[in-house]
């Protein structure tokens, strides 16, 4: 089941000595999920990376088990690479930022729902990565000679491109969207990217081969409105204006872009 956005647990203002973890697991893709109970000292500031590198370290269960090292993604340890991303206590969102004052006990740890679970909280986040392929997700640049200064921008539009770029592909929103399921739906994030490269003066050169990334079946008009993709993403972007924007704009490719042809 798929993690939906809620508000912020109330975090606990009496601190246990100790910090309870519990971590939904698998030991590969054909294996079946368990959960494992954890239980390690507990210190000021300690984040979910911080806690898992403390089980790393031992990896013996509450009950004194021992058992194998969880296993999870991280790297820039600082929410900007996206790809320490879980469902922490039933919220989708970076295990990076996720401070354990502000969380209530015991925490839970489970991979994203909407990916290929390879083990542990690891999944295949291989499909998004498609999606952005398949929309054209950059800018065609000649550098094969100088070509002077680049093309001047709308302040305004400069400040939405900018918020669009800050996308670190973490799934967020993909984990959160009620209509992300499998082929049927490409998603707000690449959506979004069609709206920053397509907004690009030289972006416009593939526009049209972005917008038609987005109306196939699994396309923009999938999108059920739920909103929630705004509501869990960690970098804020405005999701909801992109889809808007390219919705309209693929109704008018649609009706008049066989005039270019």
């Amino acid at each position: 089941m798929s993690a939906q956005p809620h508000t912020h647990a109330t975090p606990n203002r009496t601190q246990a000595a100790t910090v309870e973890i519990r971590i939904r697991r698998r030991e590969n893709t054909d294996a079946a999920q368990y959960w494992e109970t954890f239980e390690i000292p507990y210190r000021p500031n300690l984040n979910i990376i911080s806690c898992l590198m403390e089980i790393q370290k031992n990896p013996v269960t509450k009950d004194g088990k021992q058992t194998t090292p969880p296993v999870w993604n991280m790297n820039c340890l600082e929410q900007v690479c996206g790809i320490c991303t879980m469902v922490i206590n039933g919220r989708v969102r970076q295990s990076c930022s996720a401070l354990v004052d502000q969380l209530d006990q015991p925490i839970t740890l489970e991979p994203m729902s909407k990916f290929p679970n390879v083990r542990d909280l690891i999944v295949d986040r291989s499909q998004m990565f498609d999606h952005l392929k398949r929309v054209h997700a950059w800018i065609e640049i000649d550098g094969t000679h100088d070509q002077g200064p680049g093309p001047r921008m709308d302040q305004e539009d400069v400040a939405e491109r900018y918020a669009y770029s800050r996308c670190m592909t973490c799934g967020c929103c993909l984990e959160a969207c009620p209509q992300y399921d499998g082929d049927n739906y490409i998603g707000p994030q690449a959506i979004a990217q069609v709206r920053l490269f397509n907004m690009h003066p030289t972006g416009k050169m593939t526009r049209d081969e972005r917008l038609e990334g987005i109306m196939g079946d699994d396309g923009i008009t999938n999108c059920g409105n739920a909103q929630n993709c705004v509501r869990v993403c960690p970098m804020s972007i405005p999701l909801t204006k992109a889809i808007y924007e390219e919705n309209r704009e693929t109704i008018i490719h649609g009706l008049f872009g066989w005039l270019k042809r």
